[in-house]
């Protein structure tokens, strides 16, 4: 299970909510801040992640920040539940009004994407990677007008880039992401790896796995 004890419903309703066979139901839902502000400050201040800049955040200052996030009409965060239980965070922005936009030529059919994986308790489920993968390329790309994905993992970070590499993107290079500092956010100077996801002539369909 993954992760214990944070089997909490959102009052919002899914985005995306597909079944497999054999696996479970993968549920995409909007962050409610208020509601999940507790399970997100469980999972950023941990020192695996580190690099997503939250380490000594408190858990109102992680719902303030997406509470700004869920304000937004550019950017989108997601809760991401098997069977219910939080197995990710999964946020997408449009590139063209973010800070990448200065990094490299955005172009019309982009969404950048960031994903933190909820830590791993008790014993791993068979096929848990995979299924993940696929049901994330199936949401970025469920609209038809989205032709590209962007990412930008900090360049340091060695198992978000790795696990960029099995999502399917293709590195391009190092780029050199601007400090932000606004009175309601403020990023630091980040160098990171750009890489991009075409979008694929068909989408991975919604297999059993076999868990044996």
């Amino acid at each position: 299970m993954r992760p214990e004890s944070t089997a909490l419903t959102s009052p919002r309703a899914d985005v995306l909510t597909e079944t497999v066979e054999g696996f479970g139901t993968v549920r995409f839902t909007p962050v409610d801040p208020a509601t999940d502000s507790a399970v997100l400050h469980s999972w950023v201040v941990e020192e695996r992640a580190q690099f997503w800049g939250m380490n000594g955040a408190s858990r109102e200052l992680v719902q303030e920040i997406y509470e700004d996030v869920d304000r937004r009409d550019t950017h989108h965060a997601y809760m991401v539940r098997l069977d219910d239980e939080p197995v990710a965070l999964f946020q997408t922005y449009e590139p063209a009004e973010d800070r990448i936009s200065e990094c490299y030529p955005v172009r019309e059919g982009d969404i950048g994407v960031h994903l933190m994986l909820a830590p791993v308790t008790g014993r791993p489920r068979p096929g848990f990677s995979r299924t993940l993968i696929g049901s994330l390329i199936r949401f970025t790309f469920r609209d038809p007008a989205v032709r590209r994905a962007v990412a930008e993992p900090d360049a340091a970070n060695d198992k978000a880039v790795a696990l960029m590499n099995r999502l399917g993107f293709v590195r391009q290079g190092e780029i050199v992401l601007p400090e932000i500092d606004l009175p309601e956010v403020y990023l630091p100077e980040k160098r990171a790896v750009l890489a991009f996801m075409d979008r694929p002539a068909v989408l991975p369909a919604a297999v059993a796995i076999d868990a044996s």
